[in-house]
C-alpha cells in the first residue's frame, strides 16, 4: 500500500491493506498527500459527555465517554464544536480526490453543524441518509419522542469537475430490483461485532458495507479520521479496499487491530 503520509510517519498497526495511526485527526490529516483519498467515512465526536445518564442493557449508565468527547464549557461549546467541525472537514477536502466523496454520521447534537460546515468548506451534499434503528434504547425522561434515528450525510466537492462514484446498479440489486431509498432500517451493532471490545458509538457492519460498496471500487483508498474500534477498516478490507484509520485513543486502536487481524484470518 502506498504511503500517503511521508516516510517518517509512525504507524500503530500496519498490514498490506491497512494503516492505523495513533494521533490527533487534525494533525494527521494535514500530513496526508493532497487528493489521494477516494472516500472518507467519519463518525466524529458528538460532544455529549456532560455527566448525564442514559439506558443501556436495561441499566442506567453515565453518558461520559472520555476526554475525546468533551469540548469547551456551556458558554462556548456551540462555537467551539462548529469551529472543530470546519477544521477537520477542510482538511478532509484537501485529502479527497476530485471525484471522491465523504460520508459523515451524526445525531441532532452535531449533524446540523456538520451540514453547515460541509457547505462552508466547499462541499455539495448528495444525500441525507436516515438510519432508522429497530431496537433503540428507551427514552428515560419520557418528555420527548424516543431517539431512534441517526443521520448520515453524503457529500462531494462542489467543484464543477467533481463527479462522485455511485454503484447504482448494485444498490438496486441489493434492494430487490427497486431503487434504494434514503431511509435505511436496521438494528444496533450486534454483540458478535463487539467480541474484540466495545466502543460507545460503534456502527454496525451492515451500514459500512452499504456505504463502501455504494461509493468505492475495489482497490480504492478509504479513510476514517475517527476510526474508533475499526468497523470502517474491517469492512473496507472485506471488500478489497485499502484503509487508513486515525484515532486518539489507544484503547480503541487495540480493538481495531484485533478486528483487522480477525478479518484477515477469516478470509
Amino acid at each position: 500500500m502506498e504511503r500517503l503520509l511521508g516516510k517518517n510517519q509512525q504507524y500503530f498497526y500496519e498490514n498490506t491493506s491497512a494503516q492505523i495511526i495513533h494521533g490527533d485527526a487534525l494533525k494527521v490529516l494535514a500530513k496526508i498527500k493532497p487528493e489521494s483519498i477516494d472516500m472518507i467515512f467519519a463518525d466524529p465526536p458528538y460532544f455529549l459527555s456532560n455527566n448525564g445518564v442514559t439506558c443501556k442493557g436495561g441499566k442506567m449508565v453515565s453518558v461520559n465517554k472520555g476526554e475525546w468527547d468533551k469540548i469547551g464549557d456551556s458558554s462556548t461549546q456551540t462555537s467551539e464544536k462548529h469551529k472543530f467541525n470546519r477544521k477537520w472537514i477542510k482538511l478532509c477536502k484537501r485529502a479527497l480526490k476530485s471525484n471522491g466523496s465523504i460520508w459523515i454520521s451524526g445525531t441532532l447534537h452535531n449533524i446540523y453543524s456538520i451540514g453547515m460546515a460541509l457547505e462552508q468548506e466547499g462541499f455539495k451534499i448528495i444525500n441525507n441518509i436516515t438510519w432508522q434503528k429497530t431496537n433503540p434504547p428507551p427514552n428515560l425522561a419520557c418528555r420527548c419522542f424516543t431517539h431512534s434515528t441517526e443521520t448520515i450525510l453524503w457529500a462531494q466537492k462542489a467543484d464543477k469537475k467533481s463527479r462522485h462514484y455511485f454503484n447504482y446498479d448494485l444498490m438496486k440489486e441489493q434492494n430487490g430490483g427497486k431503487q434504494m431509498k434514503d431511509v435505511w432500517v436496521g438494528s444496533l451493532t450486534k454483540p458478535s461485532e463487539k467480541k474484540a471490545g466495545k466502543h460507545p458509538t460503534q456502527k454496525p457492519e451492515y451500514l459500512l458495507e452499504r456505504v463502501i460498496q455504494a461509493s468505492t471500487r475495489p482497490g480504492d483508498i478509504v479513510l476514517d479520521p475517527f476510526c474508533g474500534s475499526g468497523t470502517t477498516g474491517v469492512v473496507a478490507n472485506r471488500f478489497g479496499r485499502f484503509f487508513i484509520g486515525i484515532d486518539t485513543e489507544e484503547e480503541y486502536l487495540n480493538i481495531t487491530k484485533v478486528r483487522l487481524e480477525m478479518e484477515i484470518s477469516d478470509k
